[in-house]
Formats: structure tokens, sequence, C-alpha cells
């Protein structure tokens, strides 16, 4: 396959510097459709969804985005990791690269960003992609991952581990994608990791979702945990308009698990099929 990746770049937005990688590009078909900002998950540094982002960008001008803390982008001690520090950076970043018109597709903590970044209706936002959000939150059940699956992980991965190693956190991965996590998983800034996950315990948000004023898609596994049947439907209580398509034959790392699947669930949602 012909790769669609352009380069990597940084960008100072939101007061820090926030890395992205962009496939695709705006020639073409591309010009006629909206942008693509993918958000990954709580420890998936941009390089990680370089897969998903090699097909989305046969289709769309799509960038890939380090989440503060993670990846090449800004983390410090000083940094502010909270939920709304990080939908901050991704409103600031669609702004400082003049984006007119793009779409969110949010994995996981990605996600829960495209949510609350959504809520304040940012100019160019057309439409959002919510794939498998954490649905804790206060007086909610917790997140079925622990933290220290997360912490343990990031610690071997600064010492230097290998596939085998990683094998351990990730036993359904194949070689390759075992050896890009584990040679990338130690840019993830624990106190970022710590604080995400916090978060996912503290941040509401089912207040934001009735604010949504963009056409949504909620993408959910059907092996995973973190999405219930009933959660789809109280979000689709609080946010009547949001479509949703559950993946066969995945977990919550969805196109990890089945990937033409994930492509497939998108349908024409982001204005062209996928597959």
């Amino acid at each position: 396959m012909e790769s669609t990746f352009l380069y990597g770049a940084n960008v100072h937005a939101n007061g820090i510097r926030q890395h992205y990688l962009r496939y695709g590009g705006a020639e073409g078909e591309r010009a006629k459709r909206d942008a693509i900002i993918l958000i990954p998950g709580i420890t998936s540094p941009a390089v990680t969804w370089g897969f998903v982002a090699q097909t989305l960008g046969k289709q769309f001008d799509t960038y890939v985005l380090d989440v503060r803390g993670r990846g090449l982008s800004e983390a410090s001690d000083a940094l502010d990791y909270s939920l709304d520090a990080q939908a901050a950076d991704v409103i600031a970043f669609a702004q400082a690269l003049k984006l007119e018109r793009y779409a969110y597709v949010g994995h996981s903590m990605g996600a829960r960003i495209a949510i609350r970044a959504a809520r304040t209706q940012p100019r160019g936002l057309t439409r959002a992609v919510l794939i498998d959000p954490p649905v804790s939150g206060p007086g909610r059940r917790a997140y079925p991952s622990k933290l220290p699956w997360y912490v343990d992980s990031i610690a071997l991965a600064k010492q230097g581990i290998d596939k085998e190693g990683m094998r351990a956190f990730c036993p359904t991965w194949t070689d390759e994608q075992l050896r890009l996590r584990a040679q990338w998983l130690h840019t993830c800034d624990e106190r970022a990791i710590r604080a995400s996950f916090e978060g996912f315990h503290t941040d509401d948000i089912h207040a934001d979702l009735p604010k949504l004023r963009v056409p949504a898609l909620l993408m959910t596994a059907q092996r995973g945990d973190v999405v219930l049947d009933v959660d789809v439907a109280e979000m689709q209580t609080l946010a009547p308009e949001l479509q949703h398509a559950r993946v066969p034959d995945a977990g919550h790392m969805i196109p990890w698990d089945n990937e033409a699947g994930f492509y497939a669930a998108f349908g024409d949602f982001l204005g062209a099929k996928l597959v």
C-alpha cells in the first residue's frame, strides 16, 4: 500500500508545544472534505495510530495528535493534565493550523477530550466520532482497567522492554504492534497518565453530551466492557441525535482487534467511506 504519511511537526498552541503527524494532505478529492483531528487514548502516542491514519489519509487530510504528556508533545511537572486543558489543546490546535472545517475522531480518553471540546461549539467543528469512551465519572462504575496496568508497563518501557515483555500487557497484539508500543510507551509521562486516569472518575462527560451541536457517532466494542448497552441508551437519551455502531469481534482497542470492522463502522459518516 502506498503510504499517505506526509510529515511530523510541532505547533505552539494553547501555550504548549503540540506534536502531530499528518497524513493525506488537502489535495484532490480530500480538499472537498473536512479534515480529521485524530485524538488517541491515555497511553497511545500519535505514532501508534499510524496504521489507522494511513487509511484515513486516503480520503481525508488527517492530523494525529500527541496529547500533552505523550509522545513528542510537551510534558513537565508544571503542566496541567486535566481534561479541560486537553480539550483546550485540540481547539487551539485547529485554530493554529487554520483548519476551516474538521472532525474530531477520538478513542477512549481521546473521545472524552472530543466531547469536552465539542461542548464549547468551536468554530469549524463539523462532526465527532467517539470511539469507546470511558463512561466512568462521579457516582458511576469505575473504569474497568486499573492504574497499575499503565504505570507498571510505562516503568518497564523506561528501563527498556522488548515485544515479549510487552506481550504480558497486550497478549492479543501482533509482533509489530507490540514492538511499536514497547518503543514509544516510555514517552508517556506518568504524571499525565495518573491525572487522566483520575479524571476518568472525576470528570462528568455525561453533563457535556446535551451540549453537542454537531452530528456525532458513538462507536463501541462488542467484546468490550467499557461501554455497555445501558450506557449507549443513556448517552442517546442525553444526545438524541447520537448515532451508534458496535464493532463485532473487538475489545476496547477496536482497530487492533478488528481493523476492517472498525473502518466499516464509520460508514459514510465522515463524508466518504473508508472501505
